[in-house]
């Protein structure tokens, strides 16, 4: 399976070890990584992933990204954004695309303790969601 994934540098000590932590994972799942995206942060997104999924070579997306509360709803904003944007995309194509981005509403300290477990389950979810849809649309 070759996957790609796209990372916000928004928040990049928290993000760069949600990259090598899901390098790892997808490693170990005996995953291609294709191509890995950078950039500025989590709304930019999007239009990424859009040209990611066109790529007939890409089988699924993994996003990595921490949205961390401010002193307004900003947060609340961006996530409900993306989110959206990401799942019209991952519709769009029939191809999956995890939502490895942690937020809104959590404080910096949250965003280090869901390092691990975003990144992994992010690199997992699109496995699991390929083998689904393949086993469908049999």
């Amino acid at each position: 399976m070759n996957i790609a994934i796209v990372v916000s540098e928004f928040n990049e000590e928290v993000t760069s070890r949600m990259l090598a932590i899901a390098k790892e994972k997808a490693d170990f799942m005996k995953l291609k990584i294709s191509h890995i995206s950078m950039v500025p942060g989590a709304y930019d997104m999007p239009i990424i992933v859009d040209s990611l999924l066109n790529k007939k070579d890409i089988d699924a997306v993994v996003t990595l990204g921490a949205i961390i509360k401010g002193q307004t709803k900003h947060d609340e904003v961006i996530s409900h954004a993306v989110a959206k944007a990401l799942t019209d995309l991952s519709l769009k194509y029939q191809k999956p695309v995890s939502l490895g981005i942690s937020g809104p509403g959590m404080q910096e300290r949250h965003a280090y303790a869901r390092i691990r477990p975003v990144a992994e389950r992010a690199v997992e979810a699109v496995v699991k969601i390929s083998d689904e849809l393949k086993r469908i649309q049999k």
